[in-house]
Formats: structure tokens, sequence, C-alpha cells
């Protein structure tokens, strides 16, 4: 899979969600390695959910895996506790943020 048709994945996914209450803010860098490899982020701020292909440097947390197990996560397959405690989700900032990134998924 492309870097462009995960982020693609993700923004349709994420499209049930913006409907519904957002509140607070939150700001998340996935990096994805390997086969389709690129950056993009997730942000909720003033109740409007976004996702970008871009690096977000103002970020809370940055979210690093490869394509392969990010889909698994995104699909259900993949617990994201089970694969950060394996190695196969890297964190860096603040673990309760990507939590809130999670329920999101």
């Amino acid at each position: 899979m492309t870097y462009e048709e995960i982020v693609d994945k993700v923004k349709k996914r994420l499209t049930d969600v913006k409907d519904k209450d957002l509140s607070g803010f939150l700001a998340i860098q996935v990096n994805i390695t390997g086969e389709g490899e690129g950056a993009f982020y997730v942000e909720v701020k003033d109740g409007k959910l976004s996702v970008e292909p871009y690096e977000y440097n103002d970020r809370q947390a940055k979210v690093i895996m490869d394509s392969k197990n990010f889909l698994k996560l995104m699909d259900g397959k993949l617990d994201p506790v089970f694969a950060f405690t394996t190695g196969k989700l890297k964190i860096e900032g603040s673990v309760e943020k990507v939590l809130e990134f999670s329920k999101l998924l």
C-alpha cells in the first residue's frame, strides 16, 4: 500500500468521528516506515478533526510503526498495547494522547 493510500484510509476511517462531539486538543504525528513510508498528522482542535499528509512540529506525541502493523492496528487485528510492549509500535511523547488517538481509530 502506498503512503497516499494509507493517509486516505485514515481519513475515511475518521470520517465518522467528524460527526461526533470532539472536544479538547489532540495532535498526533504518525510516521510510517517501510512500504508506504511517510508522515502525517491527526489533529483535534476547536471541535474539528483534521488528517493531513505533513509533519506536525507542535505535536503532543509521535507514533512510529511499519505500514503492515499500522494497517493491522487500524483493522483491529493488532492490539495497541501488545504492539507497544512488543516493539511494533514506538511512541515519542505523551502515551496518554496516543491512547486517545487509538480510540478514534
